[in-house]
């Protein structure tokens, strides 16, 4: 059989100026080698030592699971008969939500796996919500579900890793028990052997034999930690899939937080409309009226009420554009328009110029379209007061078929922090953030120390599913 060396490789690079040769022998050699160095450090590396530590805990840990199993749903179906032991059931189940915590915070710790904690228990009202919360609490049947598994993978397969480790470790110290212990074995015959081990009529009783036993159990040491990690890596995958937060749970947490959102932006607008309307437009209407009162008297007693008159003319117009500035901040008329029109009127308003760019295929809800006003308008008045930008692009195109992205660009100091301030109010980046999260959408920041700032909003244009 004849090897034929193999051939030099040539890549060329995408742009098709460089060329890199490489000769695919020395690349076999380093793989080669790379795998080899892997497998000969791996019975010195921490990972495999944490490994070891979870399988023993997993092992400890899981025959008290089994006890808990056992002894707390058998005595809870036992107890049942008599009614005490329903509520000794719920308890029991409930109890898998503290075995769950246990076996994040051991895999978070020593495999490394971190996984997001599932919602806290919701109590029902009274006793026999209680019970319902409990039965019903789908958490705490996965965790139950878990340490049904323990019993399995972390008593049983535990157990049968941790002896052939235990022979394994033995087998690769033996000359130093056969030396000093002085074992004796009596074979068929009569004859005293000096064998630590015996394999039918094959006896371990000298220093080749003992040595060469040794030499396979240091080889298997380096293969103990592959035996490590694929258990380890059934434990993970357990731990994910039955201990986390599920994507359900993921979405009843946003929804919550997403109402509570909007619930407290839907509170300070309306507080900010009745600070505006007392403070504004209601001192501006006690004035008015006020000086049509004066204007009466002063009538009545044949004086010239012309410039009280006036006063109160003015006023009223005051008034007005105080009211349409209010309208305009709970829902602005442009918006009637539709979103182009109510942006350009937006940014002609503002102090530093705005290039405008808005392509919209269709119309977005008009929920959708208020969100993307106001937030337009509060990362403008951003830019105006902190950015010390001398000029703004915002663009808003569609993000795929069912979404709207809107980017405002500036070219500023840059440093914004995507905290904001004033979550709960709506206002700042923070605010933003929640107002978007609120219909499903999201909110990106990048704005590096000396700018540019680019944030960028992406809203559903038909509004949460």
């Amino acid at each position: 059989m004849t090897h034929t060396p193999a051939e030099p490789t040539v890549i060329i690079g995408s742009s098709g100026e460089q060329t890199e040769v490489i000769d695919a022998r020395r690349a076999d050699r380093g793989h080669r080698g790379g795998v080899l160095a892997t497998v000969a450090r791996a019975p010195f590396r921490l990972r495999t030592w944490k490994e070891l530590g979870y399988l023993i805990l997993s092992f400890v840990l899981g025959c008290v699971a089994v006890c808990y199993l056992f002894f707390g749903f058998g005595g809870g179906l036992y107890a049942s008969i008599f009614l005490v032991g329903i509520p000794l059931l719920a308890v029991i189940l409930l109890g898998g939500r503290v075995w769950g915590r246990i076996y994040r915070s051991l895999g978070g710790a020593l495999l490394g796996i971190r996984v997001e904690a599932p919602p806290a228990f919701v109590r029902g009202p009274g006793l026999i919500g209680f019970l319902k919360s409990a039965f019903t609490d789908r958490v705490s049947w996965r965790a139950a579900l878990f340490l049904l598994a323990q019993s399995v993978l972390g008593v049983v397969v535990g157990y049968v890793v941790l002896v052939v480790t235990a022979m394994v470790a033995f087998t690769a110290i033996s000359p130093i028990p056969w030396l000093l212990v002085d074992p004796v074995q009596v074979d068929e015959s009569g004859v005293e052997r000096h064998s630590l081990v015996q394999f039918g009529s094959f006896y371990v009783d000298t220093w080749p034999r003992v040595l060469a036993m040794s030499g396979i159990g240091l080889a298997l040491c380096f293969a103990l930690p592959w035996l490590f990690r694929g258990v380890c890596w059934v434990h993970g995958m357990l731990i994910t899939h039955l201990l986390a937060a599920t994507p359900r749970d993921r979405q009843l947490a946003e929804l919550r937080a997403s109402r509570k959102a909007a619930v407290d932006d839907a509170a300070a607008t309306l507080r900010r409309v009745e600070r505006d309307l007392h403070d504004g437009t209601q001192a501006r209407l006690v004035t008015i009226a006020m000086a049509l009162g004066r204007a009466e008297e002063r009538l009545a007693t044949g004086g010239d009420p012309g410039d009280l008159v006036a006063e109160a003319r003015a006023g009223a117009k005051e008034a007005l554009t105080e009211l349409r500035e209010l309208v305009r901040g709970i829902h602005p008329p442009a918006l009637e328009l539709g979103l182009g029109p109510a942006l350009e009127t937006l940014t002609a308003r503002c102090a530093v110029p705005v290039e405008l760019r808005v392509h919209l295929p269709r119309r977005p809800s008009p929920a959708i379209e208020a969100i993307a006003y106001f937030s337009v308008a509060e990362l403008l008045t951003n830019v105006v007061k902190h950015a010390r930008a001398t000029e703004v692009t915002v663009t808003v195109s569609p993000e795929g078929l069912r979404s709207l992205a809107i980017t405002v660009r500036d070219n500023g100091i840059g440093g914004a922090q995507p905290s904001g301030t004033d979550a709960a109010g709506g206002s700042g980046l923070a605010g933003l953030a929640a107002r978007a999260k609120a219909v499903d959408g999201t909110l990106t920041v990048d704005s590096p120390a000396g700018g540019p700032t680019v944030v960028t909003m992406v809203l559903p244009m038909a509004g949460p599913q």
